[in-house]
Order: C-alpha cells, then structure tokens, then sequence
C-alpha cells in the first residue's frame, strides 16, 4: 500500500474555507447584533413615544365653535377671533370633482399606500437629483393630517419621527376616507379659510357642491404654497398651479379629454363671499379689532372666542380707511425723502435662470418665504440694474421694470457706479416694489412707524385708529401702547394752566434765551433753546404760541408753578407721575400716548369737559341680544367739568390761530376751513413729530417716530412729518361737512381790543409782563388779585444767556 506524502509545513485542504465560514459567522453575528440593538432602541423609541401621540377622537370634533367677531359702528368686518374659519361638510356632501382634484394635485396613490407612499418617495428623490434642487416632496395627505393637526413645522428628526408614528396611528385608526375627510375639511388654503368648502366661499363665492372642474382644480392647487397660488394673492401663480392639476386629472383618468379643454378654456372668476374673512375686511380695521378682543377678553377670558360674541366698536369704516391709507402714505412719503439704505437682501441668481421658470421660481418662493409682503410693498429680485432701468422678478412670469425717474431718483445712491456695497442695488438684490399711482417704484420696507386716532370730543368714541405701518409688524398698537414725549403738541395745557392764574393771550412775555445754572437745577445747566435758534425780545401769549417759541412757554410755566401744572393737567387725563413738576415739561418732556392726547384736546374742542376715550358701543350674543352696552360721559354733563369754560373756548380761539397763521396753517389752507384748531409737535433731536388737530366734532391726533427713538432727520417736524397724515385723513372726515363757527362767549369772559379777558382779570388787573423788565409807569400793570403777584415774586430769578441781566418776573 501506498501513503501520500505531505511536507510538513502544508495545511489541510479544508482550513481556507473553514476561516471563510468563521468569518461569514462573525459578521452575521454582528450584524443581526446591530439589528437586534437597532430593533431594541426602536422598540424603546416607539414605546416611549406612542404613548404621547395625541388622541385622534379630537381629529373628528366637528361640533362647530362660533368665534368672536369684531364690527365697525356700520357693520362692517373688521376681525375674527377664535377657532378658524370652517364651513365643515360630511364626506358625501364634498362633490367628486374635488375629491379627484384633491387626489391629482396631492396624493394620487392615496387609497393604495398605508400613509407612507415608497414609490413616491422614490420618484421624489429621483427628480430633486436630476434638478439638483428640491422641485418634488414626498408627503402624503395623511402625513398632512398629522402635521396639520398636532404637529409644529419645526424641522427636526424628533418632530419627523412623531410626524411618521402619528401617520401610521391616522391610518391604523381611521378609514381613507376619514382621512380624506379630515384633510378636506381641515386644510389651511390661505385668507384665513380652512378647508375647501370656506376656500370656495373666500376665493369663488359659493358653495363647494357648485364647483366645476376648472375651479375645483384651482382649489386643489393651493395646499402648496397657501399664501402664492391662492387665486386672490397671485391669480397667475394659482393659474399655472390649475393648469398642472388638470393635466395630472387627465394623465389619472379623472377627467377625459374633452373634459380637460372645456376646463382649461373656462374663464375663473375670482370674488369673496359676504361673511368670509376675505370678502368681508373691506377695511383695515386691524388694531381697532384686536384692542377690542383684548377688551373682552378681560372680562370673558378663552371663553370669548366660542361662544358666538359679536363686538360693535364705534369705528367709523370710511374714516377708518382714510387714516390707514393716510398713515401708510405718510409713512411710505417719509422713506422716499430719507436716504435710501440699500437692498432688504442678496441672493445668488445663476446665469440665465430667467430661462428656466421653474428654478427661477422656485428661488422666488424662498425669498418671499423670507421677506413676504406687506400690504401693497411687494417683494421682489433684481435682474438688473442700471441708472435708467431696474428689472425685478415677482415670479418668472411676473417681470416689472421700474424706469419712472421720480421712482428712480429714490434709490439713486443705490445705482451709481461707486455705491457702497451695502447701498447697491445689483442682480440677486432683494428689494420691496410699490406701485404709486401709475408707476412702479423700489422702496425699502419703512423702518419708521407713525400712530393715528380719531375721536369724537362730545363723547369720546372712537371713530378711527391706525397704530403702525402694518399691523402683522407685531400687533403693538403705538396708539395705546407707545409712551412718547409730546414736545410743543404739550404747550396748550400749560397755557390753558396760565389763564386761570391771571394771563391772558395780550400779556407780554421774553422770549430771550433762558438759562438755569447748576446750582439752580442741582446737577447740570439748562440750557433750552427755540427751534431754529432765533430769538425775539418780546412776544404776546397769543404770538408766542403760534411761532411755538420754547422760552415763551417756559416762562410760562415758570409764572404759573411746575407744581400748580403738574396737578392742573390731570384734568385732561394725563398721568400726574409721567408728568414730572420741572420746567422741560413745558416743553412737552413728559410721557403721553396719542389715545391720551386725543382725550386731552377733546376737552378743547368740547367747551371744557373732559370724555374719556372708549371703542365698544355693544357687544351681542350669539342670538342677538345685548349683553354689554356702553355708557360714556357726554360732555354738557356738569360731573365731567375738566376746565373753566371760558378757558375753553379761549383756548379753542388761540389754537384756531395756530392752525390758520402759525406752525399749523397748512391745515386750514389745505382743507379750506376755519373751524380747524390744532398745534404741532417736534422733541429734541426730531425723535417724535406731532400734530393735534381738531374741529368742534373731530379730534385727531397723528404721531411719527422710532419704536427705538432716534432722530427723524435733520429738518423733520410735526407740520412737516405727521401733519400730512393729518390732513390727509380729514379730507375724508371732514368731507361736506359743515364749518362749525365758535359758539356764544360763555358768562365772564369778555373781549377788549381783540383779546379776551376773565372778568376778575379784567384789563390792568390782568398780568401784563413776564420775564421782562419793569416799565417805567409801573401803573401798566396790576396784580390779578389772588395771590399770583405774590407767586411771582417768590420765583427766584433767571439769568440771561446774553449777558446776566436780571429778568426776574414782574407782575405788579
């Protein structure tokens, strides 16, 4: 017998495959180690999370909440509180049409997948890489209901996670077409309406069953971009985004050819039902309607919003409107005339992009996700630019050149050659258009805000109320919100003040420079000066107030007491601890919001009583019936008595003045009446501009300023920036209504050579002089009688800036 032979260094023929085997054993082992950890975190994921999915018997709460509506005194929609705008339908009642539209536009392979549709996914991945960009999502309309229904947009893994188990809960919970249901119903489509029957009512006017299938269509393209393809924000966008639905209806086998042609072909006619949120804000009422809300919900708390309350302001809808469009203008006239800060962004725009619609569009849609519009200032990005022409792309359809040299000539320092780089305007810059009258314009997003009230001085309703440039800025309503100093807009108090202590509009008072040394004031001089820094050796009262002379009413209150102003002013309502007992308060250094300065200058305009602002008239039921109704002070009413009538109606004559040959005439000249008192307003530096006006029936109070007060600009005041708003609105309010003459002098009062006089400060009794040397026949001038000679005296004196002369008051 034979044996084989083997070297002895040689392995056995079986050891490569046996380490091979090992090896696949190990890695197996691994691996299904790997999937057991895998399997047992997810375990632990879902068990710890399924728990806290929500409850989906809220999904299908039907039970309809009626929310808090806000009116005007005519009846007009100015807000909706409360649960969103429903018109809830049960799923038979929701015509096919829709349904198939819904299906096409959002989730064709609804009925087939179990809430996560992998082939859609797939076809999504495919096309966002052949594109190179996010063109196609892969959401279905359950994974919608989820999100929709109990979930934030936040993107993050944990809320995709919870996104993907609520998902599989919806569908292991429900039918499809609970679910369908729940979508149609509850979906928000833009214009505060949700689901499609309230969209149909908003963007169509009528009931859903009555869609055809062009406009059903139209519906069912606006889940993707709610506030862009709904057809009332851009009826282009939303046109396309139709067209794609009825070419996927077609593709899908819901509509035949024929069916497809007639709806391509059919015209849709876009209107707003009476009712709806879209349809019915006529007007801007918007923070007229939320300090409303606030109002009563002081008194109803959360319960306000369900259970059918209807608020009636004593907002005047025509007027309301006039002082928005008057705020927005003045505003939007103040950004042209500052200088121009440069684009609101920059975007990379690719070479060419304009030839491809859909990337172009796409860029734009992230841009207005970023800077969305506000109002009529629509947002947009260069194409480019030059010194004649800048193109700005609303959409890739939507191309405006801006060419008008007047529109041109506001962004100039933004298009020249050597523009900083912040300032120029070049392709890819963000910018905000504005259409003005018949041209277009690039305009940056103001940054300066402006206040607007109206009120009625007989009682003190509320007739119009604008509290910035557009209320989404944050809802803070500088009307009622904003404490402001008042400037010169508070010197009529500190008049009305002198004229029961025994001045009059005749009575001589410096207006040389007025200085307080450090050791007079305690800390640092006080050195006030005149706008302008002209100065005039005398002026009356009556003169003094009409140039608003700042040395004038500082002597003024010097005569009269800081103290003796400070408790007399709270007569018309002002805060006695914003309204510190020092000279600056003379010169308005004070704390006041337009609201409190609209109460104040009604009791001007109303012969002396002083009616405190109010905005609800009544508020209703869900039946009808009144449940709260208002009950102001009416002036006439001898409790509400705030001054003597006599300064009253001589304060309504000087401020007449004011506004017919002093810093205010613009407003008689311009309105061409002469029943207008008012004055206006400037701080230090130009932080605040004012103008408070008023007829005997109309008490308007306008205001601009910085949230974050800084100057206004070198030139800008009260007559030149909040005037306009002003006088822009009362062109409205005042339109064919008649000049209202002063009425009767009220009982002791007299009028001598012009002016007027208290009876028990009659001519030569009546202070003459203040901060002014003594004549030489000190006969001139006489005590008033009740001590006020002797306040004068015991005022220290003042030295003059021009050379120390003593200037103590004389009254004799």
């Amino acid at each position: 017998m034979s044996s084989s032979a083997h070297s002895p260094n040689s392995k056995p023929e079986h050891s490569s495959g046996s380490w091979l085997a090992r090896f696949i054993i190990k890695t197996a082992v691994f691996v299904g180690g790997l999937g057991l950890c895998a399997a047992l975190l997810g375990s632990l994921a879902l068990a710890l999370a399924w728990p806290n999915l929500p409850d989906l018997s809220a999904m299908i709460d039907y039970r309809p909440r009626v929310p808090l509506r806000i009116y005007t005194a005519d009846k007009v929609l100015i807000g909706e509180f409360g649960e969103e705008r429903r018109n809830v339908l049960r799923f038979d009642e929701i015509p096919d049409v829709m349904k198939s539209a819904i299906l096409a536009a959002e989730d064709d392979r609804f009925y087939q997948h179990g809430g996560i549709d992998w082939m859609g996914v797939g076809r999504a991945a495919l096309a966002n890489l052949t594109h190179m960009s996010k063109t196609q999502g892969a959401s279905t309309i359950t994974m919608q209901v989820a999100r929709n229904f109990y979930l934030s947009s936040e993107k993050t893994y944990t809320r995709k996670f919870y996104e993907l188990l609520l998902t599989f809960k919806i569908e292991a919970t429900l039918t499809k077409d609970q679910i369908l249901d729940l979508y149609m119903n509850q979906i928000y489509l833009g214009h505060r309406a949700f689901g499609f029957a309230a969209a149909s009512r908003t963007y169509l006017g009528k009931p859903l069953a009555e869609v055809t299938t062009a406009e059903a269509a139209m519906l069912a393209g606006i889940p993707k971009a709610p506030s862009r393809f709904n057809p009332i924000a851009n009826f282009e966008r939303a046109k396309t985004r139709q067209a794609y639905v009825l070419g996927r209806m077609r593709s899908l086998g819901y509509i035949t050819e024929q069916e497809y042609q007639d709806a391509m072909a059919q015209e849709i006619e876009v209107k707003s039902a009476v009712g709806t949120p879209a349809g019915g804000y006529a007007i801007h009422g918007e923070y007229a309607a939320e300090l409303a809300r606030q109002l009563l919900y002081g008194v109803y708390q959360d319960n306000v919003y369900s259970r059918g309350f209807n608020i009636y302001t004593t907002i005047n809808s025509t007027d309301q409107e006039a002082a928005y469009r008057a705020v927005r203008n003045g505003i939007l006239d103040y950004t042209r005339r500052a200088p121009y800060t440069g684009p609101q962004g920059q975007v990379d725009l690719p070479a060419g992009i304009e030839n491809d619609h859909t990337r172009l569009d796409a860029i734009l849609d992230e841009i207005q996700d970023k800077y969305p519009d506000t109002g009529d200032l629509l947002t947009g990005v260069v194409l480019e630019a030059g010194p004649d022409r800048i193109r700005v792309a609303r959409t890739a359809q939507e191309i405006i050149d801006v060419t008008d040299k007047r529109a041109l000539k506001i962004v100039a320092r933004g298009l020249v050659q050597n523009a900083k780089a912040d300032v120029r305007i070049q392709r890819g810059s963000v910018v905000y258009l504005f259409q003005n009258n018949d041209y277009w314009e690039v305009i940056n997003m103001p940054a300066v805000q402006a206040a607007f009230v109206s009120v009625r001085p007989q009682d003190g309703a509320i007739q119009a109320m604008v509290g910035g440039f557009h209320f989404s800025d944050g809802k803070f309503n500088r009307v009622t919100q904003a404490w402001r100093q008042p400037g010169s807009a508070f010197k009529p108090f500190i008049y009305a003040s002198s004229l029961e202590r025994g001045l009059t509009p005749s009575t001589q008072i410096s207006d040389e420079p007025f200085v307080l040394t450090a050791a007079q004031t305690g800390s640092k001089p006080w050195t006030p000066k005149n706008y302008g820094r002209t100065y005039e050796p005398m002026l009356t009262m009556r003169q003094g107030l009409y140039k608003s002379k700042n040395m004038v009413s500082i002597r003024i209150m010097q005569a009269v007491g800081p103290k003796y102003v400070q408790e007399y002013i709270t007569r018309f309502g002002f805060d006695k601890a914003r309204q510190p007992a020092v000279l600056p308060l003379a010169l308005g250094a004070g704390s006041v919001t337009p609201l409190q300065m609209a109460g104040a200058y009604s009791v001007f305009a109303n012969g002396g009583y002083r009616t405190v602002p109010y905005l609800i008239d009544h508020v209703t039921d869900s039946t009808g019936k009144v449940i709260m109704r208002a009950k102001p002070v009416v002036a006439g009413d001898a409790a509400a008595r705030a001054i003597d009538p006599r300064t009253a109606y001589v304060m309504n004559d000087l401020l007449r003045g004011v506004a017919t040959y002093g810093t205010g005439a613009r407003a008689s000249r311009e309105l061409k009446r002469t029943d207008i008192g008012g004055k206006t307003g400037t701080t230090n530096d130009s932080q605040d501009a004012w103008f408070a006006g008023f007829t005997p029936d109309l008490v308007g109070i306008a205001w601009m300023g910085f949230d974050q007060p800084r100057s206004l600009g070198s030139g800008e005041t009260g007559g030149g920036a909040a005037m306009p708003i002003w006088i822009n609105y009362m062109r409205t309010a005042l339109k064919d209504k008649p000049i209202v003459p002063p009425g009767p002098m009220p009982s002791g009062l007299t009028k001598t050579n012009g002016d007027f006089y208290f009876n028990e400060f009659p001519p030569g009794q009546a202070i003459a002089r203040v901060g002014l040397p003594a004549p030489s026949d000190s006969s001139l001038q006489q005590d008033g009688g009740d001590g006020i000679g002797d306040l004068l005296r015991q005022i220290a004196p003042e030295q003059n800036a021009g050379g120390g002369n003593n200037n103590q008051f004389v009254p004799f």
